[in-house]
């Protein structure tokens, strides 16, 4: 799949002025978002970065379901998001799978409640199990996985229940640096073939470059988009296209824009 045209796709999530607070334990408010507004178009994949603490989980948060903002909407393809559903995919940075069923059952899941019939469920799974390279390992119990393949069933686990918006929360954050390669490189082939819009977040500069069409800063909390950026990288993505003079430009313009930021958030 070539580059988006990001000024002439659809837009498939649209965040409209959310702001988030909590009151605290003192009787006072903290105000984890505020007033964000951002659109996401069809089959974009895009990166929100930022520091630790900057609303960038809250934002994945809300625009899942599993919280509602204090204020605005959050639109998923016309709808507005009221709570969870299936056309959100969601991948955590822990390891969600159940312990007590396979790899293949962890996939076929979602499809098993919905009632798919067993032989469609499981050509689907064995597409997803191709997919994440984990055939081999289709009988095996997560305990008897590593991070990097937990992290892979999760991935093909979200993918098969066909969400309009994949949704993942730095779903590397835990993996050491060679498997973290290695799992951006199999995000990239996998979403390359599925066509789906992805909303990634991350506080790895380097990470929202490699993978981004368009890279959604995030500054200190209170939460706000800073700035986006596109990234005018060809794809697919060379191996050494973190060398590239383009590549160098982006991260230097997004650790400037960070700067103030990273020395001013709360221990």
């Amino acid at each position: 799949m070539g580059a988006v045209n990001l000024e002439t796709a659809p837009a498939r999530l649209q965040v409209r002025n959310v702001s988030l607070r909590y009151p605290t334990p003192t009787g006072g408010t903290f105000v984890a978002l505020d007033k964000v507004s951002l659109e996401v178009p069809d089959q974009q994949f895009a990166v929100i970065v930022g520091p630790s603490g900057c609303g960038k989980s809250s934002l994945l948060y809300l625009t899942a379901g599993l919280n509602e903002p204090t204020e605005g909407e959050i639109v998923v393809s016309g709808q507005r998001v009221t709570e969870p559903g299936p056309d959100r995919g969601m991948v955590f940075q822990g390891y969600t799978l159940f312990p007590w069923l396979t790899v293949r059952q962890n996939i076929e899941f979602g499809l098993k409640r919905r009632g798919m019939p067993p032989a469609q469920r499981q050509e689907v799974v064995d597409h997803y199990l191709d997919e994440v390279r984990l055939r081999p390992f289709a009988d095996n119990f997560p305990k008897q996985l590593s991070g990097g393949m937990m992290q892979r069933v999760a991935i093909a686990r979200a993918l098969a229940n066909d969400p309009q918006i994949l949704l993942m929360d730095e779903p590397f954050g835990a993996l050491d640096s060679q498997t973290r390669h290695q799992m951006q490189r199999l995000l990239l082939r996998v979403w390359e073939h599925a066509k789906k819009t992805v909303v990634f977040v991350t506080h790895d500069i380097d990470e929202a470059i490699l993978l981004g069409d368009r890279v959604y800063v995030m500054g200190a909390r209170p939460g706000r988009i800073r700035q986006i950026i596109d990234v005018p990288l060809a794809r697919p993505r060379p191996e050494d296209v973190e060398l590239a003079p383009e590549f160098i430009a982006l991260k230097r313009q997004i650790v400037d824009l960070l700067h103030d930021d990273l020395h001013r958030i709360d221990p």
